[in-house]
């Protein structure tokens, strides 16, 4: 029997989400396969994401705290209220390590594909907590009268979940054009397991993708696994919520008289045509050339200009000097 989720990550019930989250880091860090080689290290680490899996949840946890569910995530036995067994067959509770979107900080689980023998592959960015269609719990909820009301004289079969295995996570580092545009990452799983990850476009840093049937095994379902993302600092772009910042560098003859200047982009570096008299510290908006937003459309890309002098240049010099004797 699984412990209690509270124990496990060391909080009080009445925790707040980012200290729920934050303990959990903690004991993923101190307990990750990768960094510690203790054997117990990963029954301890997987512990920790089953236990994060149910109250890093504002739903689960609060199905849990109402004992609706176990330490699993798995229903409990509500009674027979009216007589009769409670509507819905296997399909009424919820599901144990069902997907979960909406994450304590914001963050948001994407599915890149879920558990089948070939792997049933199912790429995309569904952030909803709803469950997912087409797998073996959708067929046995067909054969026991998940949907009310079904059964023998009016009652519902009531069949327990089966046995799933924990879950484990990893990090992933991507490229801020990987983490705007989208890619398909190959990764190695604590487990040894090479895969494919989706990585749907848009996601931000912390933002996590689970790999639905590749965690460990109880003998049954497999968990999941879940890759948190990490975008790596880009060289000449800055991300501001939807917006891209870039530093641009012109001579200063361009300044004064005009010219062209190249601003790197997500898709490759543009000119950006200036006109004459351009001071230090102005900026130029690139439109749409900035990240994905929410509500669909991008951001913009903001090229602030600086000007390089170059070399000492004696004519250069000299000029200045006559126009600072004037």
């Amino acid at each position: 029997m699984a412990r209690d989720p509270y124990d496990v990550l060391g909080v009080p019930r009445k925790a707040a989400e980012a200290d729920i989250k934050k303990a959990y880091r903690r004991l993923a860090k101190k307990y990750h396969p990768d960094t510690n080689k203790d054997p117990k290290s990963k029954e301890r680490f997987a512990e920790a994401n089953a236990a994060y899996e149910i109250i890093g949840d504002s739903k689960k946890r609060a199905q849990f705290d109402r004992g609706e569910i176990d330490a699993e995530g798995k229903p409990k036995f509500q009674g027979f209220p009216g007589g009769g067994f409670a509507g819905g067959g296997y399909g009424a509770g919820p599901r144990p390590g069902g997907g979960f979107g909406g994450q304590p900080g914001g963050e948001t689980i994407f599915e890149s594909f879920s558990y089948g023998p070939e792997g049933f592959h199912r790429s995309g960015g569904r952030s909803g907590g709803g469950r997912s269609r087409g797998g073996f719990e959708d067929i046995l909820s067909q054969m026991f009268g998940g949907g009310g009301g079904g059964g023998f004289g009016g009652f519902s079969a009531e069949t327990e979940a089966p046995v799933r295995g924990s879950d484990i996570g990893l990090t992933l580092s991507i490229t801020l054009p990987e983490a705007a545009l989208g890619a398909k990452k190959r990764v190695k799983l604590p487990t040894g397991k090479d895969v494919e990850v989706t990585i749907p476009a848009g996601i931000t840093d912390g933002q996590q993708v689970r790999l639905r049937g590749q965690g460990l095994a109880a003998g049954g379902m497999p968990g999941d696994a879940i890759v948190t993302i990490h975008v790596l600092p880009h060289s000449d772009l800055k991300p501001e919520g939807s917006d891209l910042r870039a530093d641009i560098f012109i001579p200063l003859e361009d300044a004064v008289l005009g010219g062209t200047a190249r601003v790197p982009t997500l898709s490759g570096a543009v000119d950006l045509k200036i006109p004459p008299q351009t001071s230090g510290g102005r900026t130029f908006r690139l439109k749409g050339k900035g990240l994905p937003k929410k509500e669909g459309g991008h951001g913009d890309l903001l090229a602030t200009i600086n000007i390089r002098l170059g070399d000492p240049d004696p004519e250069l010099n000299a000029l200045m000097q006559k126009r600072r004797a004037k």
